[in-house]
Formats: structure tokens, C-alpha cells, sequence
């Protein structure tokens, strides 16, 4: 009965052009959450950190660039779940097969008795283009296919995937869930047949419950797991960034197991004190329960617990053994107010707390616990956290209360032989080279990266403005067509990726401003937006450069490109009070970055200049190889 109202009400057909359609993106999705863990213990939660964490600078020195990286990418992608009983990567070749538009999918490939055998292979996560599939394409301001929004042309590439799974006996009775940490750019899933849901977003995870559709825990029947993948979507006109275009599964894939209720989400915030000699801590907690269950009897039945330890402690004796003796406060539950939070929330003092700075980047790691009536650990969530905090004051930006000036980059995710997916030593070896050459911090140009990147953030000390993935520039020449930003039709697809970045990257000391994207004009989406990220985060500060750099949506003057004098004339303006730190500048693409030496002398004399982002970190080069067929076409296509 259950696979019938499915199919019954399945958008997933060609009647619905859904990947035209701007007000559908999402489909079975599940809200958007911090990355799980499901943690077994406490101590597995501490020991998983602690081995997070033990970075040496000397993993700089294995980064691979050839292609040696495509092992690398499997190995980071078994590296980040080490230590997680109840996660599993489904990294690995899968078999692949591109098809030139959506008429000429193969039919019903998705199904299991359909026959794969003469199917191509290619690696999760990659994008197909690095492995011989279509050509990529580099662009600045124009959309790589025929622009009529929302429509796609037909000439639309789709990467069609399968892969086949056993589901770990030790995970009977548990719930069951897939999820892709991102995508690029619209994509249908199907397990063992049955739909399972569709996402847009190139840079975000999607979740998807997946219980009732795997085969049994002790069964011997691999369940069969397709995805289609469309290069192109309407998403894609919201993803207009000067970058190379690459498609497919470009980060991992993982299954998780959880318990009947469990830990969902949970937010930590803090905040301190006078003199900085205690912080009030506080973990907004969500709790998901089965279909029917009333919320009324978790606390019945179950305790909420959470608790700081300062496991740095352990890295001085080097020793993991005993990590439990490094709490330094338990917490303890409490009522939300009203109206404010419909979860559950935990409190706690922490006297003489240890701030978290890019000169100093102090981590503690935060456990929230869920136990049965008996007191038995059912679920554990955990991460690093970081007491810092983020204000401002007349033309400044402050951390801890201190004027910071950000000697800053923009940083796109750039591998030149495997494009948009990321590997753990490369990603050292960025943070490395950045502090070898005095910079503290970093914008992610233009959307949400791989999440390991914020944990190294997190750990190597490194200021963050985390961005989302809305970029329109095209649109700019596209008169008298209406633009996203004043369209209530992009509304909802625009404010989902907002909510989605917040929502997963919201527990990372790094990040001291969230943006609302880059290049999109502005009009009153933007407006809604900036509104949702205030109520949601008072703890951080917001960008925003379309419109002019000085709306009402940003905390930050935040120009790019902007001539050394009118940035002067803007600080020494008495009615602008915000800080003025230049979101792009110094272009280096191709060049050497121009007259950078004018801009600090400026911002070395000048009240209210606080630094900038320079464009951009590397040159985003592809290797060459024979079998792309290279050189790549003009672009846009001509019209046909």
C-alpha cells in the first residue's frame, strides 16, 4: 500500500517538466540539519574528534594533483565516517551512463532487474565531465545554454548512476536514511525501484528517509540505488558563478542509521560575559520521533543531556584514554521561551572560558545526548565548538572586542583533475599556504563548501564569511526580462538555500558573517532573506554587495573593485557607521594583483577600512587531457 500512494503521487515523470519549474526544487526532502554523526557513546564522540583533529601541517606535503587524486578523493571520503559505526560512504565506482537530454534517458533504468552491463563506470564523488563524459565549461557573467528562464534547452546532458548496497546487519530496527552531501545540479533518486525524491542546489546536502524501501537488515538482496542527475535546471539560473560549469555527484554519499527517536538538529550559541570571564551557553535541540508518536511523551520517556568537554587537554598529554575527565560543564535542561523555539533547550555557565580567535582558535567539543527511561545512551550528536564573539561598533567588526583586519580571500572549491570535489590533504594544503602568507581569513566564493572545510576553519584559525549559493549575474543583461530578486516566483528556491547553508554551517566558530550570495542585484527577496538569517543568528553579522554595497541587507559595506579613494571617501563618510571591508579586489586571475600596495596604505590609515577579499585564491586550472576533447566550444550555444 505504502509503494502505491508513492507512485501515486510521484512528480517524478516528464509530464512535469519539474527541472523548469522555479517553485519546485524539492521533493521527500528532508528539513535542513548540522551533519549527523550518530555517535554510539560519549566516548566514541570524543575519541571521533580528537582524531578529527590531530591535523599535522605535514599532511600539506601529500596534497596530489594528478591523477592519483581520484584514489585520494575515495580515501578522504573513508577518512571523514572513520569511527562512525552508523555511517557508511557508498564512495566508489558506480555505473554511469549520459544520456544527451531527458527523451533519450534509457527507460526505467532505475529499476533493479534493468541490465547495467554494458554501462561506463565513473567515481563518487566526481564530476563526469573529468572523466571523459561532455566537456566542461568556463563562463563568467553568460549562462552556458540557451537563456529562457526558467526554461532549459533540450539539448540538457543527464548523467544516469547505479550502485547497489547491503545494509549492515547491526542496524536492525534502526531508521534509515541517504544522503548526498551535494549535487550538481537537479537530481531524481530511486531505491530498489521506488522513488525516493528529487533536489536542486549544487552545493548543499539532500536528505531522504529511505526505511521502507530497503530490502531487510538480514537479508541477502543488495538494494539497488539510481540516481539521474540533469546538467542543467532552472536551479542553474540561480548558480551564474564565474567558475568552471562540471556536473554529477561531485561529494559523497552516505547512509545513516538512526534510532526510532533521535537527535535531528541542535544549535549551539554563546555569549559572553563581562570581562569576557564567563560565557552563557545555550544548545537549541530538535528531536525527531515516528510518525504518530506525540511530542508530549518524549520527555516522558526520554532525557535530553548535553555537556562541553575541552578536549584540547587531551592533545597536551597526548592521550586519548581518558577524554571523559576533560567536562568542564554540564548543561542542563530549560523552557524556550515563548514563541521562540518549538525544540528543546539546554543552558549552562562556563567561567574563564578559553575564545576562539584566528590567533588563538580555542575549540571545545560540544555532546548532546538522548537516553531511555532506563538512562541508557540511545543517540549522541557532538561537534566542535568555538566562544567567541562577533559585534560591531562604529565603523568596526569586532571579535572578542577586538577591531580585526581581514587580510582575506575568496576561495573557490578547485581541484584540477577532479574539478569540484574536494580531498582532505589539498584542503590542508590551501589552509597551510594561506597562513604561511599572513591571511586570517577566507569568503567562500560563491556558495557552501565540503563540510570538512569548516572544521579545518575551525581548527587552523580562519575568519569566514560563508556564502550562498544564489549567483544571477547573467541576469544583468537580460532587459526588460524581470530579475530574480523582484520575481516572487524565485522567492522560495532563493530563501531554501539560505536556510539550507545556516541551518548546516550554523555551529562553526570560523564563521563570523553569513552572505546572501553574490552578483544578484537586489530587490525584496533579498530584503525577506536578510530578515530570516537576523531572527535566526543575531550572534554573527550578514553580507550582502548587490545593490550597491550599502543596502539595508548587509552590516557590511562590502564593494568590489572599488577605487582606493571612493573606498576612503565612504570611511571618512560621518552618516556610514558599518565597517567597510572590500568583498573582491585586487583581481589575480592571470595577473599580479595590480596595485594592492595603494589599497593598504589606505586601509593601514584609514578609520573604518578593515581589509578585504582578494580575487581570487588559485587560478582555476583543468588539466588537459585527450579524452575531453578539448578545445572546448564557444558559449552560449547559437540558438537552434
Amino acid at each position: 500500500m505504502a509503494l502505491f500512494l508513492v507512485q501515486a503521487c510521484c512528480p517524478l515523470d516528464f509530464n512535469h517538466r519539474v527541472w523548469e519549474d522555479p517553485s519546485f526544487f524539492k521533493w521527500r526532502k528532508r528539513d535542513a540539519h548540522v551533519p549527523l554523526h550518530c555517535h554510539e557513546t560519549v566516548e566514541g564522540s570524543l575519541k571521533y574528534w580528537y582524531e578529527r583533529s590531530r591535523v599535522d601541517f605535514l599532511v600539506s606535503e601529500t596534497a596530489v594533483w594528478n591523477d592519483d587524486a581520484v584514489e585520494a578523493a575515495f580515501d578522504s571520503a573513508a577518512f571523514w565516517v572513520k569511527g562512525l559505526p552508523f555511517v557508511v560512504s557508498l564512495s566508489g565506482h558506480w555505473k554511469f551512463h549520459l544520456a544527451s537530454g531527458p527523451s533519450t534517458v534509457p527507460r526505467n533504468f532505475y529499476q533493479v532487474d534493468y541490465q547495467d552491463s554494458m554501462w561506463g563506470t565513473v567515481p563518487v564523488p566526481c564530476n563526469w565531465e573529468m572523466h571523459g563524459y561532455g566537456q566542461p565549461i568556463y563562463t563568467n557573467t553568460t549562462y552556458p545554454f540557451l537563456f529562457d528562464p526558467p526554461h532549459i534547452q533540450a539539448a540538457n546532458p543527464i548523467g544516469c548512476y547505479r550502485t547497489y548496497f547491503l545494509i549492515p546487519k547491526e542496524w536492525q530496527g534502526r531508521r534509515l536514511f541517504l544522503h548526498f552531501e551535494a549535487v550538481d545540479s537537479a537530481f531524481h533518486v530511486w531505491l530498489n525501484g521506488v522513488p525516493v525524491g528529487y533536489s536542486q542546489d549544487s552545493r548543499l546536502p539532500a536528505e531522504f528517509e529511505i526505511t521502507e524501501y530497503c530490502h531487510p537488515c538480514d537479508s541477502e538482496r543488495e538494494n539497488v540505488l539510481a540516481v539521474q542527475v540533469f546538467r542543467w535546471s532552472d536551479g542553474s539560473y540561480l548558480e551564474d558563478q564565474d567558475h568552471w560549469w562540471l556536473s554529477g555527484i561531485h561529494r559523497n554519499v552516505l547512509l545513516l542509521a538512526k534510532t526510532q527517536v533521535f537527535i535531528a538538529d541542535y544549535f549551539f550559541t554563546s555569549s559572553l560575559g563581562e570581562g569576557f570571564s564567563y560565557a552563557e551557553l545555550q544548545v537549541e535541540l530538535k528531536i525527531d520521533v515516528p510518525n504518530g508518536m506525540p511530542k508530549e511523551q518524549i520527555l516522558a520517556d526520554f532525557t535530553l543531556e548535553a555537556a562541553v568537554y575541552d578536549t584540547g587537554k587531551c592533545f597536551d598529554r597526548r592521550e586519548s584514554d581518558d577524554m571523559l575527565s576533560s567536562k568542564v560543564v554540564q548543561m542542563e535542561l530549560v523552557p524556550p521561551a515563548v514563541f521562540q523555539f518549538k525544540g528543546y533547550m539546554l543552558k549552562a555557565r562556563l567561567e574563564s572560558p578559553k575564545l576562539w580567535s584566528a590567533e588563538q582558535p580555542n575549540l571545545y567539543t560540544l555532546v548532546v545526548i538522548l537516553k531511555d527511561a532506563s538512562g541508557f545512551v540511545i543517540d549522541c550528536e557532538s561537534c566542535q565548538v568555538g566562544i567567541r564573539q562577533i559585534t560591531k561598533a562604529p565603523k568596526q567588526l569586532l571579535v572578542n572586542g577586538h577591531p580585526v583586519i581581514i587580510r582575506g580571500v575568496n576561495r573557490h572549491e578547485h581541484h584540477p583533475r577532479l574539478g569540484k570535489t574536494s580531498v582532505e590533504s589539498c584542503m590542508v594544503k590551501d589552509l597551510v599556504l594561506m597562513k604561511q602568507n599572513n591571511i586570517n581569513a577566507v569568503r567562500n566564493s560563491h556558495y557552501p563548501q565540503h563540510p570538512r572545510w569548516y572544521e579545518l576553519c575551525d581548527l587552523f584559525g580562519m575568519y569566514m564569511i560563508d556564502e550562498a549559493n544564489i549567483e544571477t549575474h547573467g541576469f544583468d543583461y537580460a532587459s526588460p526580462l524581470k530579475h530574480p530578486a523582484m520575481e516572487p516566483s524565485w522567492a522560495s528556491a532563493m530563501m531554501d538555500r539560505v536556510i539550507g547553508m545556516v541551518e548546516r554551517d550554523k555551529n562553526h566558530a570560523c564563521i563570523i558573517s553569513w552572505s546572501l550570495g553574490n552578483e544578484s542585484g537586489y530587490g525584496p527577496n533579498h530584503s525577506a532573506l536578510a530578515g530570516w538569517v537576523r531572527g535566526k543568528d543575531s550572534s554573527r553579522l550578514l553580507h550582502y554587495e548587490g545593490g550597491g554595497s550599502r543596502t539595508v541587507s548587509t552590516d557590511i559595506v562590502c564593494p568590489m573593485y572599488m577605487r582606493v579613494l571612493d573606498i576612503i571617501k565612504i570611511a571618512n563618510d560621518p552618516s556610514e557607521l558599518r565597517p567597510l571591508i572590500l568583498c573582491e579586489y585586487s583581481h589575480a586571475m592571470g595577473n599580479s594583483n595590480g596595485n594592492i600596495h595603494k589599497y593598504w596604505k589606505a586601509i593601514d590609515n584609514t578609520f573604518g577600512l578593515q581589509g578585504g577579499f582578494i580575487w581570487d585564491w588559485v587560478d582555476q586550472v583543468l588539466t588537459m587531457f585527450p579524452e575531453m576533447h578539448l578545445p572546448f566550444p564557444s558559449y552560449p550555444p547559437p540558438p537552434p
